[in-house]
């Protein structure tokens, strides 16, 4: 995993509290990622689909719980 100050932090829960799918704008943030860049997504809870979507298109996963019923989720690309 790369070192968590490679990380940009991505709190989607202001987007799904409104009806948003967080998706896209995930999306969007994975393809301005440098090589050497991850992305952290904070969510209301674990978010299983997105994971298994993106494993499935190379990216590294790394789940942990945050504070409350919150969930960091850490995507990478393998170097």
């Amino acid at each position: 995993m790369l070192p968590l100050s490679h990380f940009k932090r991505f709190d989607v829960r202001p987007l799904l509290s409104r009806g948003e799918l967080p998706l896209p704008e995930i999306r969007q943030r994975l393809a301005g990622l440098a090589h050497n860049e991850g992305l952290l997504v904070q969510a209301p809870f674990l978010p299983s689909p997105l994971i298994e979507i993106l494993r499935s298109e190379g990216y590294e996963t790394r789940f942990e719980r945050g504070s409350g019923a919150d969930w960091l989720v850490y995507f990478w690309r393998a170097v």
